[in-house]
């Protein structure tokens, strides 16, 4: 039986409850049957790490987390030499099981979070805290707190700043772990370890060279990057870096990614526009939601140029709705997977208290089971969020 821990919409009239609430009350009525479905198939998940698979090809260590870049392929022409990029084209033999094992523990922790606030359950807290251990805190298991060796290209590089974008997928971990972290089941001392995981990590992120050339990246890379911090900065109360993470979104991202119109130029650019837009939109509709506070509302934000997120709404609202008027070229590969159940429709609903948008993301596939969807929704658990 579901146990509503927030008022009903329909109690509104009679109690204190937010316009927040509401919203929340009604994601949950949406996503309920996904819920508990997705919660029961976690329960019966057991823990594992990066440290269960590894690549030869690997200059880390057994916890060194790794991966390969996407878009890089064999030269046809020299076929043991170093390989070449094909932009937009995934090559199904690169390394990609810790990044699968990442987005495997995210959905778990991310579902059993889910569930856990539907139901007050400490059941699930307790199991979500069985797989986090193992990631952040036995020495046997747990991942290095940096990545070193992300998005390594073959006969190239044994890694990259831009494979720091492979971690967006622990940012429902870290949300989960806020949402979970006073669970009665919850051990208060291997708490303040996790949190030290996570810190560890922003330290390397903010100083290491790969997370600052990440930093800089002009387009969604550098979107990501203020997500990825400013979420696990929100776990820390890190209130230096969410103040940082601020100022970055106002005086780098919205100015410097979006146009007069607010589309995302340097998204549209690339072979895949409409899969990328829709990805840039939801990290800085993500961004604004985890940063906004009533002091500072990013929602409400709009820079000297008028430019605001959401302008950048109002811009794909319609080819999200009818993707057949998008007017620019279709994107080389996942054409028909898009769109699906885009966060920044929910997050725009509830901070604009817009239903138009919150019916159409109602309306949207929220289940995904193509490997380059889940790879590009690192939001798949809304109610955590909000």
């Amino acid at each position: 039986m579901k146990k509503f821990i927030l008022c009903l919409p329909f109690l509104l009239a009679f109690t204190n409850c937010t316009k927040e609430q509401t919203w929340q009350n009604k994601t949950s009525e949406v996503l309920e049957q996904q819920i508990m479905e997705e919660a029961e198939w976690a329960m019966q998940q057991s823990p594992e790490t990066i440290t269960s698979k590894t690549c030869d090809r690997s200059e880390g260590g057994i916890n060194d987390f790794y991966s390969e870049g996407d878009y890089w392929w064999p030269n046809p022409e020299d076929p043991d030499g170093p390989y070449i990029r094909r932009d937009g084209e995934t090559n199904p033999e690169n390394f990609v099981d810790h990044r699968l094992l990442m987005i495997r523990f995210s959905k778990i922790v991310g579902s059993l979070g889910s569930a856990y606030i539907h139901t007050n359950d400490e059941k699930y807290a307790a199991k979500a805290f069985d797989h986090v251990r193992a990631w952040f805190v036995n020495p046997e298991t747990m991942m290095n707190p940096n990545l070193l060796y992300a998005q390594a290209i073959k006969g190239i590089v044994s890694g990259r700043g831009i494979g720091i974008i492979d971690t967006i997928h622990l940012m429902e971990v870290a949300q989960g772990i806020k949402r979970m972290q006073q669970a009665s089941t919850v051990d208060k001392q291997e708490l303040e370890v996790i949190k030290q995981w996570f810190n560890d990590y922003i330290t390397w992120l903010t100083t290491h060279p790969y997370g600052l050339k990440e930093m800089k990246a002009k387009n969604n890379h550098g979107t990501c990057w203020v997500m990825q911090v400013a979420s696990f900065a929100s776990l820390t109360e890190n209130e230096e870096v969410l103040t940082m993470c601020r100022d970055r979104y106002k005086t780098v991202l919205l100015p410097n990614q979006m146009g007069e119109d607010g589309s995302f130029p340097l998204e549209m650019s690339r072979t895949k526009p409409y899969g990328y837009a829709l990805f840039n939109l939801d990290a800085m509709a993500t961004v604004c939601q985890i940063l906004s506070t009533e002091k500072d509302n990013l929602w409400a934000y709009t820079s000297e140029a008028g430019l605001s997120i959401k302008d950048g709404v109002e811009f794909m609202f319609p080819y999200i709705q009818d993707k057949s008027t998008w007017p620019f070229q279709q994107d080389v590969m996942y054409w028909d997977e898009w769109p699906v159940a885009q966060p920044s429709l929910l997050f725009a609903a509830v901070n604009y208290d817009e239903p138009s948008y919150f019916q159409l993301w109602k309306s949207l596939k929220h289940k995904f089971d193509v490997q380059e969807v889940e790879r590009n929704m690192p939001i798949r658990n809304p109610l955590i969020w909000l």
